[in-house]
């Protein structure tokens, strides 16, 4: 009787021993201890940085740069942009440092694959820059880090495409739970920005590896929050259509933060200022702008607790939102290695503050305190920046444990969501991709989706002919054409497509042939695709005419016919990926 229960408890170890949802989630434990180690050496880094620069290793940054002369505030910035500059000039391969936008490239694009070396070095940069007081975020590179780490140790085990971004989402599940000490937030901001679903088979991993970090942060750092939150009671709920109006101006205030970036970016191409030169720049204009308000440099998490805590008034919080608006566009915008997520909570906890000073005037008896303003305007303005309402939402629930006052920022994270999404459309991180040229929903995996262009599908059996040759050369030409069609050029390029029908009696009549040339005969100007035109625009134009063969050009500089492009071999392309498509939703439901 002991064999058969043997070999039936060894089967059973093997059978599981298989299992690739165990063994996933046996990586994502491995991974979550690695990504949230990584996040505790990146702030110790920032630390060493920052003493280094500013004398200590406070998270109090502001009161210490307010003791400070006003040359080291000025000069700190400046020497930590130049070394920043230089290190992005001759060490990144892009020549910027890396934070979430390339995560969710990866996942979406890439197939959850990142490289080690550029986790490694952008973290080292974003470091330099934190603690050298540029006004960016941790979080970010935090993320960014994780990642790349968790891509590393997918990498070793060979895993495929979909655990691969499973893995990487996990690794950002732990940095994001090891920051903020939420691992709900964790979990939910992996789903909701870097993965891209909430499918069952990826839960349980990125859950997993979010209570790891989450478990060893609080081991290392203690058990406190990003921000020590005092219990805030909403007055009532007749207040909730000003908690809505909150929505609406801190939509306005990230769709302003979102613009304000490329602005500076572009300016910076513009006046040809040198890759390692425009950190300098960035940093000497955050050093004068902390000659008066200090508070802009670094993370700026003093700041934002106070504002949590009611401690600043009216005018106060508003200058400091604008301030730290403008010095976080110019640390992003000139080239500092850092994250959005910190100043998008200090500038909505300064929105939101001013906002509940203001509705505080009319109904002073139906005002909550500042303090519940300032947390709902600072989930409501990260919500709409990062494009993650769940996780935003979570996060505030996580500090606060008030159910009451989380849906009242709820309610602002929502309108704030669709003002942004109406007036503006992507998220900041998706409108930095799309200045890449990548059209992003999110972390959804479309590089599976092989993208697909003229140039994949064109054939060479095509005729051209110039547009200045005779009629005879055109009647051979048509004759032996596989298509029946031939395409006409002059020295700029495509003219257009000629069949037989199009040259009417002059096809069998000879007596002409010395007055006329090809171009005279061009009618179909139009039937043409660019070489990288998507299979989308080739389905289009097709649609739109009853013939069924294209000219591919080259490019719109160079209109040169480079192959010609038949109905069904678009017609089979566009079924194949329809298949693909089809494939990855049952993969991510």
């Amino acid at each position: 009787m002991k064999v058969p229960v043997l070999a039936r408890i060894r089967s059973r170890f093997q059978s599981l021993a298989k299992d690739q949802q165990l063994l996933l989630s046996a990586l994502a434990l491995v991974v979550g201890i690695v990504a949230a180690f990584g996040a505790v050496v990146f702030r110790e880094m920032i630390s060493f940085v920052q003493a280094g620069a500013f004398g200590s290793p406070t998270e109090h940054l502001a009161s210490l740069a307010a003791s400070l002369p006003s040359w080291h505030l000025v000069l700190a910035p400046a020497l930590a942009g130049l070394v920043v500059g230089l290190f992005v000039q001759f060490a990144l391969r892009d020549r910027r440092p890396l934070s979430v936008p390339e995560v969710i490239e990866a996942s979406a694009i890439h197939g959850g694959r990142m490289t080690l070396r550029d986790g490694l070095f952008s973290a080292l940069v974003s470091a330099i820059s934190i603690g050298g007081g540029a006004s960016v975020g941790r979080e970010g590179p935090a993320i960014h880090l994780g990642s790349a780490l968790a891509s590393a140790c997918g990498g070793a085990f060979k895993l495929n495409r979909s655990q691969s971004r499973i893995i990487i989402g996990a690794g950002a599940a732990s940095a994001i739970a090891a920051s903020f000490n939420a691992p709900f937030a964790g979990v939910f901001f992996a789903h909701e920005v870097i993965i891209g679903h909430y499918a069952l088979p990826a839960f349980a991993p990125v859950a997993i590896a979010s209570i790891t970090g989450t478990v060893i942060s609080r081991i290392y750092f203690g058990d406190f929050p990003a921000f020590i939150i005092s219990r805030h009671e909403i007055t009532s709920y007749l207040e909730m259509p000003a908690f809505a109006l909150l929505g609406v101006v801190c939509a306005l205030a990230a769709i302003t933060f979102i613009r304000l970036v490329p602005l500076v970016q572009d300016l910076h191409t513009r006046l040809k200022i040198p890759c390692w030169g425009s950190p300098v720049i960035g940093g000497v204009l955050v050093g004068v702008m902390a000659l008066w308000f200090p508070e802009v440099l670094g993370v700026g998490y003093e700041a934002t607790d106070k504002a949590l805590k009611g401690e600043y008034l009216l005018t106060a919080l508003v200058a400091l939102a604008v301030a730290k608006l403008l010095a976080s566009a110019i640390c992003l915008g000139s080239g500092f290695g850092g994250g959005v997520v910190s100043p998008s909570l200090f500038v909505g906890a300064m929105v939101g503050g001013a906002f509940g000073a203001l509705a505080a005037v009319p109904f002073p008896e139906l005002a909550s305190s500042l303090g519940a303003y300032a947390i709902t305007g600072m989930g409501a303005m990260a919500a709409a920046v990062l494009g993650a309402p769940v996780s935003t939402t979570l996060m505030i629930f996580e500090l606060t444990g008030d159910y009451q006052l989380t849906v009242a920022v709820l309610i602002a994270v929502v309108i704030a969501m669709i003002f942004v999404r109406v007036l503006h459309g992507p998220s900041y991180f998706l409108h930095m991709l799309r200045r890449r040229g990548l059209e992003l929903r999110g972390g959804h995996d479309v590089g599976a989706l092989v993208t697909i262009v003229a140039a994949d599908l064109m054939r060479d059996d095509h005729v051209v002919m110039a547009s200045s040759e005779g009629l005879p050369a055109l009647r051979e030409n048509l004759l032996s054409a596989p298509h029946g069609e031939v395409f006409v050029e002059d020295d700029r390029g495509f003219v257009g497509r000629l069949m037989l029908s199009d040259v009417g009696p002059s096809a069998y009549d000879t007596s002409g042939d010395g007055d006329v040339t090809v171009g005279d005969f061009v009618v179909a100007k139009e039937l043409y695709v660019y070489r990288n035109d998507p299979l989308q625009t080739i389905v289009e134009i097709f649609a739109s005419t009853e013939d069924s063969l294209l000219a591919v050009l080259n490019s719109e500089d160079d209109r040169h016919v480079v192959g010609c492009l038949h109905e069904r071999d678009a017609i089979r392309a566009e079924a194949a990926y329809a298949k693909a498509l089809e494939r990855l939703r049952d993969e991510e439901h």
